[in-house]
Protein backbone atom coordinates (compact mmCIF):
# COMPACT_ATOMS: atom_id res chain seq x y z
CA UNK A 1 0.00 0.00 0.00
CA UNK A 2 2.89 2.38 0.65
CA UNK A 3 4.43 1.56 -2.74
CA UNK A 4 1.22 2.61 -4.46
CA UNK A 5 1.13 5.94 -2.62
CA UNK A 6 4.81 6.54 -3.44
CA UNK A 7 4.14 5.91 -7.14
CA UNK A 8 1.18 8.28 -7.00
CA UNK A 9 3.24 11.04 -5.39
CA UNK A 10 6.01 10.56 -8.00
CA UNK A 11 3.41 10.81 -10.78
CA UNK A 12 1.96 13.99 -9.21
CA UNK A 13 5.44 15.51 -8.91
CA UNK A 14 6.28 14.74 -12.55
CA UNK A 15 2.94 16.21 -13.68
CA UNK A 16 3.57 19.41 -11.71
CA UNK A 17 7.11 19.61 -13.10
CA UNK A 18 5.95 19.18 -16.72
CA UNK A 19 3.28 21.87 -16.28
CA UNK A 20 5.82 24.28 -14.78
CA UNK A 21 8.20 23.71 -17.70
CA UNK A 22 5.57 24.75 -20.23
CA UNK A 23 4.48 27.99 -18.60
CA UNK A 24 6.45 31.18 -19.01
CA UNK A 25 7.85 33.13 -16.11
CA UNK A 26 5.16 35.80 -16.39
CA UNK A 27 2.42 33.12 -16.31
CA UNK A 28 4.02 31.33 -13.39
CA UNK A 29 4.51 34.33 -11.11
CA UNK A 30 1.65 36.59 -12.10
CA UNK A 31 2.28 39.76 -14.07
CA UNK A 32 5.45 41.06 -12.42
CA UNK A 33 7.32 43.63 -14.43
CA UNK A 34 10.73 42.48 -13.23
CA UNK A 35 12.36 39.08 -13.53
CA UNK A 36 14.66 37.74 -10.83
CA UNK A 37 18.21 36.71 -11.69
CA UNK A 38 17.42 32.98 -11.32
CA UNK A 39 14.48 33.25 -13.75
CA UNK A 40 16.36 35.24 -16.41
CA UNK A 41 17.06 33.37 -19.64
CA UNK A 42 19.31 34.83 -22.31
CA UNK A 43 17.41 34.81 -25.61
CA UNK A 44 20.60 33.79 -27.49
CA UNK A 45 20.63 30.38 -25.78
CA UNK A 46 17.16 29.58 -27.15
CA UNK A 47 18.05 30.30 -30.80
CA UNK A 48 19.94 28.13 -33.27
CA UNK A 49 21.22 29.13 -36.70
CA UNK A 50 21.46 27.26 -39.99
CA UNK A 51 24.88 26.44 -41.47
CA UNK A 52 25.06 29.64 -43.52
CA UNK A 53 23.74 31.96 -40.81
CA UNK A 54 20.74 32.97 -42.93
CA UNK A 55 18.01 31.61 -40.65
CA UNK A 56 17.21 31.50 -36.94
CA UNK A 57 15.15 28.78 -35.30
CA UNK A 58 13.35 28.78 -31.98
CA UNK A 59 11.37 25.82 -30.60
CA UNK A 60 8.55 26.14 -28.07
CA UNK A 61 7.33 23.04 -26.24
CA UNK A 62 3.56 22.73 -26.57
CA UNK A 63 2.98 19.32 -25.01
CA UNK A 64 4.97 16.83 -22.97
CA UNK A 65 4.18 13.20 -22.27
CA UNK A 66 3.36 12.09 -18.73
CA UNK A 67 5.58 9.04 -19.21
CA UNK A 68 8.24 8.56 -16.53
CA UNK A 69 11.88 8.45 -17.68
CA UNK A 70 13.31 4.91 -17.70
CA UNK A 71 16.42 5.60 -15.61
CA UNK A 72 16.34 8.85 -13.70
CA UNK A 73 19.49 8.07 -11.74
CA UNK A 74 21.62 7.78 -14.88
CA UNK A 75 20.33 10.63 -17.08
CA UNK A 76 18.73 12.98 -14.54
CA UNK A 77 15.33 14.66 -14.77
CA UNK A 78 14.01 14.46 -18.31
CA UNK A 79 10.67 15.00 -20.00
CA UNK A 80 9.37 13.40 -23.19
CA UNK A 81 8.32 16.09 -25.67
CA UNK A 82 5.25 15.31 -27.81
CA UNK A 83 4.39 18.53 -29.66
CA UNK A 84 6.49 21.55 -30.56
CA UNK A 85 6.04 24.89 -32.29
CA UNK A 86 8.96 25.73 -34.58
CA UNK A 87 9.55 29.38 -35.49
CA UNK A 88 12.03 30.12 -38.29
CA UNK A 89 13.10 33.66 -39.08
CA UNK A 90 14.80 34.43 -42.40
CA UNK A 91 17.40 37.06 -41.50
CA UNK A 92 17.72 38.50 -45.03
CA UNK A 93 14.01 39.28 -45.48
CA UNK A 94 12.86 39.29 -41.81
CA UNK A 95 10.13 36.83 -42.87
CA UNK A 96 8.88 34.53 -40.07
CA UNK A 97 7.51 31.02 -40.58
CA UNK A 98 5.81 28.93 -37.89
CA UNK A 99 4.77 25.32 -37.84
CA UNK A 100 3.40 22.95 -35.23
CA UNK A 101 4.83 19.43 -35.24
CA UNK A 102 3.57 16.30 -33.52
CA UNK A 103 6.95 14.65 -32.98
CA UNK A 104 5.41 11.37 -31.88
CA UNK A 105 3.40 11.03 -35.12
CA UNK A 106 6.40 12.00 -37.27
CA UNK A 107 8.54 9.45 -35.44
CA UNK A 108 5.99 6.69 -36.16
CA UNK A 109 5.73 7.73 -39.82
CA UNK A 110 9.50 7.66 -40.31
CA UNK A 111 9.81 4.28 -38.63
CA UNK A 112 7.10 2.94 -40.96
CA UNK A 113 8.46 4.47 -44.18
CA UNK A 114 12.21 4.24 -43.65
CA UNK A 115 12.41 1.54 -40.96
CA UNK A 116 14.37 3.72 -38.54
CA UNK A 117 14.02 6.81 -36.42
CA UNK A 118 16.59 9.24 -35.10
CA UNK A 119 14.57 11.41 -32.75
CA UNK A 120 15.40 11.53 -29.10
CA UNK A 121 12.34 13.15 -27.57
CA UNK A 122 13.71 12.93 -24.02
CA UNK A 123 14.94 16.41 -23.14
CA UNK A 124 16.57 17.29 -19.81
CA UNK A 125 14.26 19.48 -17.73
CA UNK A 126 17.09 21.99 -17.31
CA UNK A 127 17.23 22.47 -21.10
CA UNK A 128 13.70 23.92 -21.20
CA UNK A 129 13.58 27.60 -20.24
CA UNK A 130 10.32 29.57 -20.16
CA UNK A 131 8.69 26.91 -22.34
CA UNK A 132 11.42 27.04 -25.01
CA UNK A 133 14.08 24.41 -25.75
CA UNK A 134 17.73 25.45 -25.65
CA UNK A 135 19.36 25.77 -29.09
CA UNK A 136 21.71 22.86 -28.42
CA UNK A 137 18.72 20.45 -28.39
CA UNK A 138 17.01 21.66 -31.58
CA UNK A 139 18.65 19.15 -33.93
CA UNK A 140 17.57 16.13 -31.91
CA UNK A 141 13.94 17.28 -31.85
CA UNK A 142 13.58 18.06 -35.56
CA UNK A 143 15.77 15.33 -37.07
CA UNK A 144 12.87 13.09 -38.15
CA UNK A 145 10.88 16.02 -39.55
CA UNK A 146 13.94 17.05 -41.56
CA UNK A 147 14.43 13.48 -42.80
CA UNK A 148 10.86 13.49 -44.16
CA UNK A 149 11.34 17.00 -45.65
CA UNK A 150 8.66 18.53 -43.41
CA UNK A 151 11.20 21.15 -42.40
CA UNK A 152 14.22 22.47 -44.27
CA UNK A 153 16.71 24.28 -42.10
Amino acid sequence: MTENSAEKSEHDESEIQSKSLLETVSEAKGTKSRVSFEEFTDERTLISYDAFGNKQMKIKVLEVSDENPPSKWKFGDRVKVSKILVTIKHLSSQEVEEGEFDIEAIERELAEKRHYTSTNRWVPANDIKNGYVLGSRHTTLISDAAALDYIVF
